[in-house]
C-alpha cells in the first residue's frame, strides 16, 4: 500500500532531550529508523567494497545496512562511539557481509590514508567511498566560536573528504563511486550553524569540481543533501527547544529518518547511475534547493 509521507514517521514535537557530543543512539526518543526492519536489498551492490565514515549511527548506519543488504562489504569508520558502531556491524554481518570496524579521527590525514589502506588490505579493494561523518555546534554569535572549534569543524567535515578521496582514488578502478554528504545548509545556511553550514557549502563545490577532475578515469562523484534528519547529532548539538521542534519547518512537517536517506546513496553507488556524476540529490522533506 502507498504511504502518506507526512505521517510515515513521528511528527514534532519530540520529547525534550539533551546529550553531550558526539551523541549516541540508545538515549534518543523516539529511536531513529535506520531501515533495520524495512530495507530490502536486491543485489545492486553485489561484489562491491564500501568505506563509510560516520557509520556508527544516523545516516551512516542506514547506508551501511542498505549497502550490506545490496551485497557490499563495509568498513565502518567512526570516532569513538564503539557501542553504536558494534550495532552497525551486527546488522552488516546479519546481511551476510563483512564488517570492519575502524575507529579514529578522520581529521587526521594519516588516519584517512590508513583507513583506505586497511580497506584494501582486509577487503581486497575499494569501489565506493561514502564521506558522511560530520560535526556541528550551535552558536548565536560568531564570538562564541573558538578558533579550535572552527578548525575542528573544517578538518572533520571537508578536509577529511580531501584526504580520503586523494587516497581512495589511487586505489579505485573505473566504475568506482564517491558519495559525499552535504546539507540543505549548503544553499540555505542556518546562521546558528555557521561553521557547519560553511563546510557543507564547500562539500557541494568540492563534489562538483572533483567529479569533473576524475570523470576521464571512469569514477563518479556525487553528493546527497539531507534536510533535518533525526540522528544523535541533533540532541547532542542543539538546544532543547530546537530539538523539540526539529523538522517542523519542512513542507512535510517532520524530521526525516536515516532510513529515508539510504536509497539515494544506494542509487549513486550502483552501476544504475552510470551517467550521474557531479550531481547533488536533495532529501529535504520538501525544502527547495534550486
Amino acid at each position: 500500500m502507498t504511504q502518506d509521507p507526512t505521517t510515515a514517521y513521528p511528527q514534532p514535537p519530540q520529547p525534550e532531550q539533551q546529550q553531550q557530543p558526539p551523541g549516541y543512539t540508545n538515549p534518543m526518543h523516539p529511536k531513529p529508523d535506520h531501515g533495520e526492519q524495512s530495507y530490502k536489498g536486491s543485489g545492486r551492490l553485489a561484489g562491491k567494497v564500501a568505506l563509510i565514515t560516520g557509520a556508527d549511527s544516523g545516516i551512516g548506519r542506514a547506508v551501511a545496512i542498505a549497502f550490506a543488504r545490496e551485497g557490499a562489504d563495509v568498513v565502518i569508520s567512526y570516532l569513538n562511539e564503539h557501542e553504536d558502531a558494534e550495532e552497525t556491524a551486527k546488522w552488516v554481518r546479519q546481511a551476510g557481509r563483512k564488517a570492519v570496524m575502524a575507529p579514529g579521527d578522520i581529521g587526521d590525514p594519516a588516519h584517512c590514508r590508513a583507513l583506505v589502506q586497511r580497506t584494501v588490505e582486509e577487503l581486497g579493494g575499494i569501489s565506493v567511498l561514502v564521506n558522511n561523518a560530520a560535526m556541528q555546534r550551535t552558536h548565536e554569535s560568531i564570538d562564541d566560536i573558538s578558533d579550535d572549534e572552527w578548525d575542528e569543524t573544517f578538518r572533520t567535515n571537508i578536509h577529511s573528504q580531501f584526504y580520503l578521496c586523494k587516497a581512495a582514488l589511487k586505489q579505485m578502478k573505473p566504475g568506482a563511486a564517491i558519495v559525499n554528504t552535504t546539507s540543505i545548509n549548503a544553499k540555505s545556511p542556518s546562521p546558528s550553524l555557521l561553521a557547519y553550514a560553511t563546510t557543507k557549502g564547500a562539500i557541494a563545490n568540492f563534489t562538483a569540481g572533483l567529479a569533473q577532475l576524475v570523470a576521464e578515469k571512469g569514477i563518479r562523484v556525487n553528493c546527497v543533501a539531507p534536510g533535518p534528519i533525526w540522528t544523535p547529532l541533533i540532541p547532542s548539538t542543539m538546544p532543547e527547544e530546537a530539538v523539540k521542534s526539529f523538522g517542523e519547518n519542512t513542507p512535510l512537517g517532520r524530521a526525516g529518518q536515516p532510513a529515508e536517506l539510504a536509497p539515494a546513496y544506494v542509487m549513486l553507488a550502483s552501476d544504475e547511475s552510470s551517467y550521474i556524476t557531479g550531481a547533488l540529490i536533495p532529501v529535504t522533506g520538501g525544502r527547495p534547493m534550486l
